[in-house]
């Protein structure tokens, strides 16, 4: 089980190379892959929740064409994070510019997977999270 939690501001460098925070690289593990997201973010899935992941569309009718779509829209964004002697991975550019992101970055955990956003779209996103605790609780059951 995976327990994915916090949130964490960083920076792409110059070459478009990110490093994973620490205690979310800990639960990802060596092998992880970036996809794209809902909302504007790149999902980071672990390795074994990618691979749930894919056994779900291998259930799928391959005779319906919108499924088809979607599959492919989903998978062709999967990319296996390559880390270089320093932990560093190159953030590809179509994710990049699928969410926006220039150089200020927020990593969050989400349970079994961890979220990236350009800061500007997390921060949007975000703006009247304070005021929503109660409704937010309330939806999930807590």
């Amino acid at each position: 089980m995976f327990f994915l939690t916090g949130e964490y501001s960083h920076q792409l460098d110059a070459k478009n190379r990110i490093r994973v925070p620490f205690k979310l690289k800990k639960e990802l593990g060596d092998n992880y892959y970036f996809a794209k997201g809902t909302d504007g973010c790149i999902f980071i899935f672990p390795e074994e929740i990618a691979k749930e992941q894919f056994a779900k569309i291998e259930e799928v009718k391959m005779s319906d064409a919108e499924k088809r779509r979607g599959i492919r829209a989903f998978t062709k964004s999967f990319v296996l994070a390559e880390e270089d002697n320093q932990g560093r991975v190159v953030l590809p550019a179509n994710l990049r510019e699928f969410a926006k992101i220039k150089k200020d970055v927020v990593f969050c955990g989400v349970g079994n997977r961890a979220e990236l956003w350009a800061k500007e779209v997390y921060d949007e996103y975000f703006a009247d999270d304070d005021s929503n605790y109660n409704e937010y609780f309330d939806s999930l059951g807590i």
